[in-house]
């Protein structure tokens, strides 16, 4: 993933016990980057961060997005940064629905002062975290980055108005994630994607729960092509840093009854589904437009969707089930 050596240049990395952010900052330090990693490991695990310990170019803090000023007392620590890819961010729309309040001050409120606080102190790239759940409505056809605006869930709100201050500013870009799917540590819990809970059936041979009818459509992108996006978007590679909003998906959709039997055959299990009910503020389908994305240089995505399951799939099983 090394293109371009980052010679040194220093860069800020919030989420960093994360499954994207601990790639994120592998990624980093292997084109040569500084890296200052922030978690408060509220959804992130030590674990994923423990093999970058040994890294002289690497500094980790415990620190809590939402706290006042943190930009810049971590630029008089460490700094100055070149670079701050935000990742941290309460990921999950059903948890958003029961906690609106807090999701609001982490996805917006926290993010909005740190991009304020990079432009105050001259931070060359601001890189946000988006997601498709930004779209809300039902869309015909692949969503295109102006489509947003009616997000369903208190998660997909507060991502939009955060990635709509940025765009509004001029100054640093949000790449709308779609569903990141790969090896990502950790136990599965009740609010994990759809491609983890999947694997975690298939590896103790139960059936694939399925909210609604399975025809809901999804753009699985793998989480190693969302980190050469970001890293492309923050300019480390040598380009220009982008500016505005983008897709980052695979442009193509797959639906959840598509994706179990997926799951099933990789897994050699027989595909057995348990309907339940829907979900409220399930987006019914979501596919990435990638046309403004790819005009503006964004690398496309290499993985497969089979191949990358099948690798998630052999990660998991060497975890024992802790992966997905």
């Amino acid at each position: 993933m090394n293109r371009q050596p980052g010679s040194g240049r220093s860069v800020l990395v919030t989420g960093a016990a994360g499954s994207i952010g601990s790639r994120l900052c592998r990624a980093m330090l292997e084109s040569g980057c500084r890296v200052a990693g922030v978690d408060d490991f509220f959804s992130g695990l030590r674990e994923n961060i423990e093999p970058l310990a040994g890294d002289p170019n690497f500094t980790f803090l415990e620190r809590d997005v939402c706290e006042p000023g943190l930009l810049a007392a971590l630029n008089g620590m460490i700094g100055p940064f070149g670079a701050v890819l935000h990742m941290a961010a309460v990921v999950s729309a059903p948890w958003s629905l029961e906690n609106p309040e807090r999701t609001d001050a982490v996805n917006r409120a926290a993010a909005l002062a740190l991009h304020g606080e990079a432009r105050r102190l001259g931070v060359g790239a601001f890189v946000f975290a988006g997601s498709a759940a930004e779209y809300g409505l039902p869309l015909a056809g692949p969503a295109r980055e102006g489509m947003a605006g009616e997000p369903q869930t208190p998660y997909g709100r507060s991502k939009f108005l955060a990635t709509r201050a940025i765009e509004a500013s001029g100054y640093g870009c949000a790449l709308r994630l779609f569903n990141v799917y790969g090896p990502m540590e950790g136990n599965p819990g009740p609010y994990d994607g759809v491609v983890r809970r999947f694997l975690d059936a298939a590896l103790r041979g139960e059936p694939f729960a399925v909210h609604g009818d399975g025809g809901q459509t999804r753009d699985f992108v793998h989480v190693d092509d969302v980190v050469r996006a970001l890293l492309h978007a923050s300019g480390v590679w040598g380009n220009e840093p982008l500016r505005g909003v983008f897709n980052y998906g695979t442009g193509r959709a797959t639906s959840v009854a598509e994706l179990a039997g997926m799951v099933a055959a990789v897994a050699g299990r027989e595909l057995v589904i348990r309907h339940l009910p829907e979900r409220p503020g399930d987006l019914h389908d979501s596919q990435a437009d990638m046309g403004r994305a790819r005009a503006a240089g964004l690398p496309m995505p290499e993985t497969r969707l089979e191949d990358g399951l099948r690798a998630t799939w052999k990660r998991l099983k060497e975890l024992g089930g802790r992966s997905g």
